[in-house]
């Protein structure tokens, strides 16, 4: 435990003390929702009759969850090329409490830039019907999200030879938001990619958002949510204890 409390307090330092990086992770996901409130807004049809900014708020929490992912993974890369992991060695640091580190700051940037984005959103019309117990809901779906992604990162991380390489993590992970329903509903895309878009986890997370922070019916999307999030958790810290071995062993 005291190792994993040292690691965390060092990759928050790390945070707030790489300023530009800090910057750059809290204004592009604010930045994105502008262009999509301001500049496409006018032309979509989301179906629903309400403001774009409605409809498009719950994909750009998600994918401001992707962008802060990819920092986790440059980060973790950077640790392992820049000769820090043997001294933590030497001193007998749990590896463990390393990448719980990284994947605490990935989850205090995420939900920095999380407030920052619902903030504006509020400011430029989004307006949420939530109940208290709907809004708690939705915070817990999007903290199981980005706990999911973060550890995904820390893989990614770790598989990476440099931080060149694992900044296209970005770039993969920022994509998956677009074939789902969170721009514009799954049916208006062409028909041979709704099995993709239906199916892959980042719809349900955004449905289970929508639906809750707008009160209106989530089906089973917030368990699908939660149960996407959970397989990938396990996934992603396993996959990171062993090529955290490999590569130090």
């Amino acid at each position: 435990m005291s190792d994993s409390l040292a690691m965390i307090d060092r990759s928050l330092r790390l945070s707030v003390r790489n300023v530009d990086a800090l910057i750059t992770s809290l204004a592009l996901p604010v930045l994105m929702m502008l262009i999509f409130v301001f500049l496409f807004g006018g032309a979509v049809n989301t179906g629903g009759g309400g403001a774009y900014v409605q409809y498009v708020v719950p994909g750009v929490l998600v994918l401001c969850a992707g962008f802060g992912a990819g920092n986790t993974a440059i980060r973790v890369t950077q640790d392992m090329t820049g000769g820090i992991i043997d001294r933590f060695r030497s001193l007998d640091v749990s590896p463990t409490a390393i990448l719980v580190g990284h994947v605490t700051a990935s989850l205090a940037r995420n939900l920095a830039a999380s407030a920052l984005v619902f903030g504006v959103a509020t400011a430029i019309g989004f307006r949420s019907q939530a109940t208290f117990p709907g809004l708690l809901a939705a915070a817990a779906v999007l903290l199981a999200f980005i706990l999911a992604i973060s550890w995904v990162g820390a893989a990614v991380g770790l598989l990476a030879k440099s931080p060149e390489a694992a900044s296209g993590f970005t770039f993969f992970i920022a994509f998956l938001p677009y074939p789902s329903s969170g721009f514009v509903p799954v049916q208006t895309m062409p028909s041979w990619i709704h099995g993709f878009a239906e199916n892959q986890p980042i719809t349900p997370v955004i449905e289970a958002l929508r639906g809750l922070l707008l009160d209106q019916p989530v089906g089973a999307a917030p368990w699908l949510a939660l149960a996407w999030c959970a397989g990938i958790v396990a996934v992603g810290m396993t996959a990171s204890a062993t090529m955290f071995r490999r590569r130090t062993s």
